[in-house]
């Protein structure tokens, strides 16, 4: 069983194919977190807390003298402000007087088939009735108040993942102010763990940096409305010595695409702490009389097996359990996005010209960005303004498709719904529509505002005016772009002591707009983007089945970008496009035939003026396109592999794909340095059948040979040079 719970003692044991998760209620009903780590047997394992009369941590009240009982340093599952823990907790309430004080304790408790669901939030999911899915919830309920705490855990036994989630129950009689209310909080005994989280900016995201964790709070958050190209929502706590393929760590993803924190603290005895949550620095939820708040959903995986056990564990979960998108088992289309050919300088006849090209190069799709509607040739006005301009293009949105169409590609387009520029008909008309404080000027960003989408009326504005373009043409792929951070918070709508909801409800609001646009066109294939990756996160996953992974489409800085997100997310939801050179973003150049190698990772594409290619980046072009289409199975759903880092390695990086019954392998490589006299660059294969035999390039080899020997990479022949090798089983 995935849950096992043995009522006389309180034990509570979650089992999955490789690990155990285990807490206990205790004698005076506190819910202890007793284990998490390797998978062992249902043993009690609260032996391993050792009482001790410490100073200055005092006992709750019903304790009384037994001073070695004390919430300040035992072993707590959701920990809570008030109760004698100093420590960062899981949850602060005001309750009756507004005094922040909670003192949960053991309610009662229920396992269920399958998987508990979120109403209005995104979630993994389970086949109704399915085998090996189970969902355990605990109760907690304050000793003096009618307020109730669902912790509740999703088990899915053989992926390998437990979910955690929240939700807060008022029966009180009054309204409940929740100051903070994350959505999990694990304890651990020992000491000695390191960090692993990820980093960036605009335009250079996910960058992983790994650092011993001081005594103290350590904190990894957001609080700019979104999850953010500065840091991610998914950390990792590893041992020392953990590597690529050998060592312990723990993996936590937040579902959730909103502002964020997770804070990490090592108390006075070197246990450590992880929580993860919305960002309470500006949250305030008022629920009222029973009302209930769901917090979003945490996935946590534990390996033994190093990062590559644990990515592979979370990139398989996420793929299978996360993603519904019909698109996700279908070969998506190789497309042309026109943004860095024209930007908002085109017409007709300019996309016209480069969808000409791409069908005879064998692409699948044009994609029209930026510049199509209202009054939009720059990006001072015109957002808001959904109306298609035809004296742009020359033609009405269903012409131009058709058009596009009969050339044997699919139409794709963009929309940016939640701002608005203050030079557009939208603002002229609705200036509350937007975030901003009255008697204050607003804090602009990219010469946009945000839509304060938390309210309804403006939500079925924008959708109405999307769905009137989407309905007038065969459109089968949508870019949802976000440009800015939000600040100015302040809805017209809600009261003034409701203003801490708004970022929460502007987050519900998003995810709503996205389910209506995807019941409406079922079969749309649907794109996330925020300014690149400002919200690559695992909640948008549940929506779009890929998501632009950088505004930086220069080959060698994605070689960062994508490692980073490859520790989490499945590389199919990776979106990678082949630019010209020189970059746009930073002025490298680099040989066509490495741009194309390098945005393969993940779903294919290309951001430049094909037709103005020379004739030989055209064929490198059809030989790019016939590689993937032979290829992609392996690529976007077998095994991935990194094989060196580029943090680590400053001379190649290289990573590889793996069939599931390992009959391919595909292993590319990008030089990133060059040296007089070089040495021999040797990979080592993994994942490859050790009895089999296979051949590279005409020549034989065995699967142990390749991983345990290695394979010597060519001797790269210009700057940046690649090599793409394909291993096929005899």
């Amino acid at each position: 069983m995935a849950v096992i719970y043995q009522e006389k003692s309180g034990l509570f044991t979650l089992q999955t194919k490789t690990t155990t998760y285990q807490m206990k209620v205790d004698k005076y009903g506190v819910l202890l977190h007793t284990y998490y780590g390797p998978k062992t047997d249902a043993s009690d394992y609260s032996y391993l807390i050792m009482p001790a009369d410490r100073g200055y941590s005092g006992q709750p009240g019903d304790v009384q003298d037994e001073r070695t009982y004390s919430l300040d340093f035992y072993p707590r599952e959701y920990p809570v402000y008030g109760n004698g823990d100093y420590r960062i907790v899981g949850m602060k309430a005001n309750l009756k007087g507004q005094v922040p004080a909670l003192d949960l304790r053991y309610h009662s408790s229920r396992v269920m088939k399958g998987k508990y669901r979120l109403e209005g939030l995104p979630s993994m999911f389970a086949e109704e009735g399915e085998d090996g899915v189970d969902t355990l919830e605990v109760v907690l309920k304050d000793r003096y108040e009618d307020l109730y705490v669902h912790l509740l855990y999703g088990v899915y036994e053989e992926d390998d993942v437990i979910t955690r989630a929240v939700r807060v129950e008022n029966c009180t009689g009054q309204a409940v102010e929740l100051k903070r209310v994350m959505s999990m909080s694990v304890d651990f005994t020992e000491r000695g763990f390191e960090l692993v989280h990820f980093y960036g900016k605009h335009a250079m995201e996910r960058q992983m940096e790994r650092q011993a964790l001081p005594h103290g709070i350590t904190e990894i958050s957001s609080r700019r409305g979104t999850s953010s190209h500065h840091h991610n929502p998914f950390v990792v706590l590893t041992r020392k010595d953990t590597t690529e393929d050998h060592g312990e760590c723990c993996g936590f993803a937040f579902v959730y695409s909103g502002s964020f924190k997770a804070q990490i603290e090592v108390d006075q005895i070197h246990q450590t702490r992880l929580t993860m949550g919305i960002n309470d620095e500006e949250f305030c939820w008022k629920l009222e009389d029973q009302e209930s708040f769901i917090a979003p959903e945490v996935c946590m995986v534990y390996s033994e097996e190093g990062f590559t056990g644990m990515s592979r564990r979370f990139q398989k979960a996420f793929y299978r359990r996360l993603i519904r998108s019909p698109w996700k088992d279908r070969m998506r289309p190789i497309l042309v996005n026109n943004w860095e050919a024209t930007y908002f300088d085109f017409d007709r006849e300019k996309l016209m010209k480069i969808a000409r090209q791409a069908s005879e190069l064998g692409l699948d799709m044009l994609v029209l960005d930026d510049g199509w509607f209202g009054k939009r040739n720059n990006d001072n006005c015109g957002l808001g303004d959904w109306v298609v301009n035809e004296d742009k293009l020359g033609c009405s949105m269903k012409e131009l498709v058709q058009e596009v169409n009969d050339l044997g590609l699919s139409f794709g387009l963009w929309f940016e719904p939640e701002m608005v520029s203050e030079d557009s008909d939208l603002y002229r008309e609705h200036p509350d529509f937007a975030f901003q404080i009255p008697g204050r000027s607003p804090v602009r960003s990219r010469n946009q505002l945000v839509l304060d989408i938390s309210r309804k009326d403006v939500r079925e504005y924008v959708e109405e005016r999307m769905f009137r373009v989407l309905d007038e043409a065969n459109i089968v792929y949508v870019k949802w772009d976000m440009n800015r951070s939000i600040e100015n918070v302040y809805s017209a709508l809600l009261p003034e002591g409701s203003q801490g909801e708004i970022l929460h409800r502007y987050v519900l609001g998003l995810y709503e707009m996205m389910e209506h646009l995807l019941e409406r066109y079922p079969n749309l294939l649907l794109e996330g983007c925020s300014g690149g990756g400002g919200r690559f996160d695992a909640g948008m996953l549940y929506y779009a089945p890929q998501i632009w992974c950088s505004d930086n489409t220069d080959a060698v800085e994605r070689l960062k970008i994508q490692y980073g997100t490859s520790f989490a997310y499945p590389m199919s939801s990776i979106s990678a496009h082949v630019s010209v050179c020189p970059n746009h973003q930073n002025g490298r150049v680099t040989p066509f035939k490495t741009r194309g190698i390098c945005a393969m990772q993940g779903a294919f594409g290309y951001e430049l003026d094909l037709s103005k290619l020379s004739d030989e980046d055209k064929e490198e072009v059809r030989r790019q396109v016939k590689f993937y289409r032979e290829n992609y199975q392996v690529i976007q759903s077998g095994d991935y592999y990194r094989i060196t880092s580029p943090w680590e390695n400053h001379d190649v990086t290289a990573w590889s794909y793996v069939a599931q019954d390992a009959s391919k392998a595909i292993l590319a490589a990008v030089f990133t340095d060059l040296h007089g006299n070089p040495v021999a660059e040797r990979v080592r294969w993994r994942g490859l059948d050790e009895k089999a035999v296979y051949e590279i390039d005409g020549r034989e080899y065995t699967g142990a040979a390749l991983m345990h020997g290695g394979y010597l990479l060519p001797v790269p022949q210009c700057n940046y040079d690649s090599c793409m090798l394909v291993a096929v089983r005899k």
